[in-house]
């Protein structure tokens, strides 16, 4: 064996395990893989992936013309009109999608994900709670069994796919609702679950039965039927059914779950979940629903999105171009255009003291847009369009999350052949729930006013958020991409004086959180007051870096704070002190992994000793075999076994040799 050398080519995806188990890859200058960079760009049409990583980037909008960079708003305490009902910190919650339910949530009621519970408590840190649905589309024909034959809680039959999403029919055991009821015990999350619709003469109750006995009081809510508007468009009703067949369905779950001992909860159904495609709510609401099941409705609920891209996906519908598109999301008018169908709504659950929420959203149907769903603009987007919510009457807001196959994800497990080597990836829309949580506040009770900014220029839209009548804190808007810094806003704000008699309440000093990007078309590495959740594959759920507070003198003289609001971003300002207390939340919480999976074959290297060794006797004696209980034969191969990093290819492989001496 004397002088032997043998080349070894490893793969990227093992070059990404080294990273990953504690080893520092030392790169040429310039020669890091794609997933090392902060932002990639590509032609979708020559991705072939998962469509939650695609690179593809489209071009940001043109600057608007004429664009006024310089505003004032007066604000006022005490008394001022318009504003919103009290809401939430929580409003914004999330939607997932029952099928991968077992990928986001955990593999079972012993084994839940760490990313997933760090995501949710930083939620919970500035609001308080996290509302979370499990259903949609596969809750339909959802079935609770015992057990799997392979001891899944979760399985899907994909050779029985419906709808143009196709949906698999699915099995689930409780351990799902054990495994919701013990992520409750780590962090305030409250559920949502649906009860199948999709056999109205035998309806299939145990999930609402185990659920109300598993979760208890974190059960706020069972869904009855998802989007029954679409049932005769995808035929899973004759091409008659209507709102009053509904309104009659609705009925016979109510006899049902009056006559089963096991329900003892029989108010927290939400209905009528429409998509708003084929019937207006209004349509509902004739039917004399509300009034008719009151005392079973704990919340009224409608779902939207406002497009699809149904035909690229699933060749159904209308063909869309993304870079046409990716402008009308990017202004005040793409929240307000969803919600407009929906104000006489909202007015009317007023009147009927019930709440309405949006049970369903996201920037698109159909998984989303490359370019579009999984930047930087999307972030913005969802901000303003959940204030809008807010600012309109809506009581909650939940944003959809599918698996690998979808662009709009808030946050992505790895794929399971890559979770010992890749992270969580964190999409713009996380950072859209996370910010609003911060601005609305754990209090329950702030009001939100859209304030028509900058003479109602759609493209710097702002609101107040009022508590006990009082405007606590600023939100303001650039959605105009300018790197040379020419379309930057200045805003200067004012508290009190004007003609209204109030003396002058400007503060000395406010605070202010900014949410930045170079570009709405930048994908990852989006920082909240400097911290960011990285690219992909980069996130274990805690914010990474050193928080970053500005802190803007005021002049009280002239009754003026003034304040940047780079293009793009979005500025949180804190007008008092105890707001920004607030709305900063309770300590943080973290959670560690307990338990370690593929604990054999994997190496550990101390990084001071690779950044200056060569490799040569640093691993005398350290021979060993790849399978267990076999290292005779390794051992009798005594002498030093020496490494050199050969070379690194981009995104391609490493070759070491191996000399055995």
């Amino acid at each position: 064996m004397m002088g032997t050398h043998v080349l070894v080519c490893l793969g990227v995806g093992f070059l990404q395990a080294l990273v990953a188990n504690g080893v520092t890859v030392y790169y040429q200058q310039g020669q890091a893989p794609l997933s090392a960079t902060s932002t990639s760009s590509g032609d979708a049409a020559n991705y072939t992936g998962l469509a939650a990583y695609n690179p593809t980037t489209l071009n940001p909008p043109a600057i608007p013309s004429p664009f006024n960079p310089t505003y004032s708003i007066q604000l006022q305490n005490g008394g001022t009109p318009g504003v919103s009902i009290p809401q939430q910190g929580s409003f914004l919650g999330f939607s997932i999608e029952m099928s991968v339910a077992n990928q986001v949530l955990g593999r079972n009621s012993s084994v839940i994900q760490v990313p997933f519970l760090n995501l949710m408590a930083n939620i919970q840190q500035r609001a308080g709670r996290v509302n979370i649905r499990v259903g949609g589309n596969t809750q339909e024909t959802a079935v609770l069994v015992d057990s799997t034959p392979d001891g899944r809680i979760l399985e899907k039959d994909i050779t029985g796919a419906s709808n143009p999403t196709q949906t698999p029919p699915l099995v689930f055991t409780p351990d799902l609702l054990y495994m919701m009821r013990n992520i409750s015990s780590f962090v305030n999350v409250r559920w949502f679950l649906g009860i199948p619709f999709n056999d109205t003469g035998n309806f299939r109750l145990a999930i609402a039965e185990q659920g109300q006995a598993i979760l208890g009081d974190y059960l706020i809510g069972l869904q009855a039927g998802n989007e029954p508007d679409l049932y005769a468009r995808h035929g899973h009703r004759p091409s008659t059914y209507g709102p009053y067949d509904y309104f009659g369905e609705f009925g016979n779950l109510v006899a049902a779950m009056t006559t089963n001992d096991r329900i003892l909860n029989r108010n927290l159904l939400i209905g009528p979940n429409i998509a708003s495609a084929d019937w207006k709510a209004e349509d509902v609401w004739n039917t004399g629903f509300v009034d008719q099941y009151s005392e079973n409705l704990a919340y009224l609920a409608v779902e939207n999105y406002p497009t699809d891209n149904c035909f690229a996906q699933f060749g159904v519908g209308t063909q869309q171009n993304p870079q046409t598109l990716f402008p009308t999301f990017l202004d005040h008018n793409a929240g307000k255009n969803i919600i407009n169908k929906f104000l006489n709504s909202t007015a009317y659950a007023q009147t009927k003291n019930k709440k309405l929420l949006m049970f369903e959203t996201n920037t698109a149907s159909c998984g989303g847009f490359a370019g579009i769903s999984d930047v930087f603009g999307a972030a913005l987007w969802g901000l303003d369009y959940s204030l809008q919510m807010a600012y309109s009457n809506f009581s909650g807001a939940l944003m959809h999350v599918g698996g690998q196959n979808v662009f709009y994800n808030p946050f992505t497990s790895p794929p399971t052949n890559q979770s010992t080597f890749h992270q969580w990836s964190v999409g713009p829309i996380y950072y859209s729930a996370l910010v609003l949580a911060e601005t609305l506040g754990p209090s329950n009770g702030t009001q939100v006013l859209d304030l028509n900014a900058n003479d109602g220029d759609i493209h710097t839209p702002g609101y107040a958020i009022y508590e006990n009548g009082n405007p606590v804190r600023l939100a303001l808007f650039n959605f105009v991409t300018d790197p040379s810094g020419a379309s930057d806003l200045t805003v200067s704000i004012s508290i009190g004086g004007g003609q209204t008699g109030q003396a002058n309440a400007t503060p000395a000093q406010v605070k202010v959180k900014y949410l930045l990007a170079s570009s709405v078309s930048q994908k990852g590495n989006y920082t909240w007051a400097g911290q960011t959740f990285g690219v992909n594959f980069q996130s274990d759920g805690r914010p990474m870096g050193t928080e970053d507070i500005t802190v803007i003198t005021c002049d009280q003289t002239n009754n003026v704070c003034v304040i940047k609001v780079p293009a793009p971003s979005f500025a949180l300002v804190f007008l008092t002190d105890d707001a920004f207390t607030e709305a900063g939340g309770a300590p943080s919480t973290t959670f560690p992994t307990t338990a370690q999976t593929k604990t054999r074959n994997t190496i550990t290297v101390d990084p001071a000793v690779l950044a200056t060794s060569n490799g040569h006797t640093a691993m005398k004696n350290k021979l060993g075999s790849t399978s267990p209980g076999s290292t005779n034969v390794a051992t009798s191969l005594r002498h030093s076994a020496v490494f050199t990093v050969l070379g690194v290819v981009s995104g391609a492989l490493v070759l070491l040799r191996l000399a055995v001496a």
